[in-house]
């Protein structure tokens, strides 16, 4: 793995044109380029106030901007995870050039991604202003929990886009996947609501199973340490440190697995694609 990571530094410059090729590529010929970063989020956001505000009456204070700090990191991992799965079998033009290192590929998306959240961000700050939610001291783990959901989402990524070169069933179940592992993450409803202490342990076992439980929780003590909810404050906790340690324990493990897979795999791409 660390020569596999020495291997990617080397390769920064490339990785750098075909980033910005990508970010180019996203938004070409759309009148508001890449103001869509800002503005996909911010409607998704709509959608789900709309259903979940409204519909089915969440009676949450300012509960869109609860919605919208977890959906920030989640759209960064399910774009990530849905293109990378596909980003060998996509850039088969170069995989197919003798000295162009594959697994360059998985992380042009996920740093291609990583630009869209941070492109979001204006617009939840625009929200804690607005709505005086105030930020704490759990501002300064923001870059630690960024990073823990680079680790992980670059292992699984890098595993799944060997596995779907080989096994292209992948790419089609993991859509559904994606859907279910959504409603499992607390975004739309928070840890709070389910009332997780009156549940089964098997479903407390499998709730804090999911390492995007974890995470989103992080974001969301980060940006909403001083958030209410009828006078009650609900995140002036300290950061869940616990949880996201064993997470970015995990995701090293899921790296380290996914890169020994991927090398395994990776002089059979030109012939499979």
């Amino acid at each position: 793995m660390v020569k596999s990571i020495r291997e990617l530094y080397r390769c920064r410059a490339l990785i750098q044109i075909l980033v910005s090729r990508d970010l180019k590529a996203r938004y070409r010929g759309s009148v508001l380029g890449f103001m869509w970063s800002m503005l996909n989020p911010f409607l998704m956001m709509l959608v789900y106030w709309l259903v979940f505000s409204i519909y089915l009456r969440n009676g949450m204070e300012n509960y869109h901007v609860y919605l919208f700090c977890g959906l920030l990191p989640w759209l960064w991992f399910s774009a990530s995870l849905l293109e990378g799965c596909n980003s060998i079998i996509a850039g088969a033009n170069l995989v197919k050039k003798v000295m162009f290192p594959a697994e360059v590929l998985p992380i042009v998306v996920i740093l291609s991604n990583l630009i869209h959240f941070f492109l979001g961000l204006p617009i939840l700050a625009a929200f804690l202003i607005i709505y005086r939610v105030p930020p704490g001291n759990n501002l300064l783990a923001f870059p630690i929990i960024v990073l823990i959901q680079f680790v992980f989402t670059f292992g699984l990524m890098l595993l799944l886009s060997a596995l779907s070169v080989h096994l292209r069933d992948i790419q089609q179940i993991l859509n559904n996947i994606v859907t279910l592992w959504f409603f499992m993450t607390p975004i739309v409803y928070s840890v709070t609501d389910l009332n997780l202490e009156s549940k089964p342990p098997a479903i407390r076992w499998v709730m804090n199973l999911n390492p995007m439980k974890h995470i989103i929780e992080g974001y969301h003590r980060v940006f909403l340490q001083h958030m209410t909810d009828r006078g009650i404050a609900m995140f002036n906790e300290s950061i869940p440190w616990t949880g996201l340690f064993v997470v970015l324990g995990c995701s090293v493990i899921l790296l380290a697995v996914a890169w020994s897979v991927f090398n395994h795999f990776k002089t059979g791409f030109s012939e499979e694609i």
